[in-house]
């Protein structure tokens, strides 16, 4: 099975037809506004400034900052990285000496919303998650169809696909990845390299979802699946699959899949054998992954705030998504195309832990 990315490899959700339509006609048809996980308090040795950028990576806006302040890349703090294609509000952090420079900062696009003091540097994955509003353009009576799909997909949560933001340039990342664990690369950045590889733990993640969709288990647990509940986060080995099924149908726990590593153990009984499957399809094992930590992940997430607005030519969905998960995800289930396919002069991602190395991870083909 191959390793570049391609939305028609990953089974659908919904039924029926989707909407359509065409996204991005503008930065603005595009918003995203981070949800921290706290507010700054007011008081501390960190400076917490609350920015809105367009036409802009969040690495290149920190770069441009650390350049015309001073400050060094290691002592800004950030809590996920954003798109350039799109307008969007996050929060950073700075060592409050660095406040009275603030105002000498300037860059097209940026703009400073607010600023406040507290007692910690601001760390990747410091936020609840993101809120979307996207307006779908040539999708005209379309609306209607597109409350229906968002309704179902509230009540039935989403696949959580890694999107194609986290394969890169024509969604090759992950076959250079493999490169990478089979020792063939010869790739010397360390940062590059996690990268990569992690685009391939990305692609099994996404055929384990995409199997359990095909083989009609996405809303159900399996005998040996690590589960976790949503409300209190906690995560535990299914043994009665019969059992804990309803709580899974009722969306109150779902299942995980493996991001193969070190830390992380392969799933066993019925999911062990579903997520080997997944693995063989690329013609892997756990142990190529040896290297990398591994984590677990949800295999469905439940969008919130969900709304849809009609528009002359479309519409505009807006939603709510926890932290690494994709809004394309949800676009992709109701517009029914290939959703977001990275244009040739950007490899970066909505939220994505590994943002900074999305831009060096274009090197790797020249």
């Amino acid at each position: 099975m191959s390793l570049v990315f391609s939305w028609s490899a990953l089974a659908e959700l919904t039924q029926g037809a989707g909407t359509g339509g065409v996204l991005r006609t503008a930065p603005q048809d595009f918003l995203v506004e981070e949800l921290p996980a706290y507010l700054p308090s007011g008081e501390g040795d960190h400076l917490y400034v609350q920015f809105q950028k367009e036409g802009h990576t969040t690495a290149h806006v920190l770069r441009e900052l650390g350049l015309q302040l001073g400050v060094r890349d290691r002592d800004i703090g950030v809590a996920g990285l954003k798109d350039r294609h799109a307008v969007t509000t996050q929060w950073i952090s700075l060592p409050a000496k660095y406040e009275a420079r603030l105002g000498q900062f300037a860059l097209s696009g940026v703009q400073i919303l607010q600023t406040s003091r507290h007692s910690n540097k601001l760390g990747l994955g410091h936020l609840q998650g993101n809120r979307f509003t996207v307006r779908v353009r040539s999708a005209a009576g379309q609306a209607e169809r597109a409350a229906e799909l968002a309704a179902e997909l509230a009540r039935l949560g989403v696949p959580n696909y890694f999107g194609p933001q986290r394969f890169g340039l024509g969604g090759l990342n992950a076959e250079e990845g493999l490169r990478v664990l089979r020792g063939e690369s010869k790739l010397k950045d360390p940062r590059v390299r996690r990268f990569l590889t992690s685009s391939v733990q990305s692609a099994v993640f996404n055929r384990f979802v995409s199997l359990r969709l095909e083989r009609g288990v996405f809303r159900q647990v399996l005998a040996g699946d690590m589960a976790k509940k949503h409300t209190t986060g906690g995560v535990f080995l299914v043994e009665d699959a019969l059992a804990e099924s309803p709580r899974a149908e009722a969306g109150e726990i779902s299942a995980t899949g493996t991001l193969f590593g070190k830390k992380t153990r392969p799933l066993t009984l019925e999911a062990g054998a579903l997520e080997q499957e997944a693995l063989a399809a690329f013609g892997l094992t756990p142990a190529a992954f040896a290297q990398r930590r591994g984590d677990r992940r949800l295999t469905r997430v439940f969008p919130s705030d969900l709304s849809v607005l009609p528009q002359a030519d479309g519409y505009s969905l807006s939603f709510a998504l926890p932290k690494g998960s994709f809004a394309t995800s949800v676009l992709r289930e109701v517009m029914k195309v290939a959703v977001d396919l990275p244009p040739e002069d950007e490899v970066g991602g909505e939220d994505d832990p590994h943002g900074d190395d999305l831009n060096s991870a274009q090197e790797f083909g020249k």
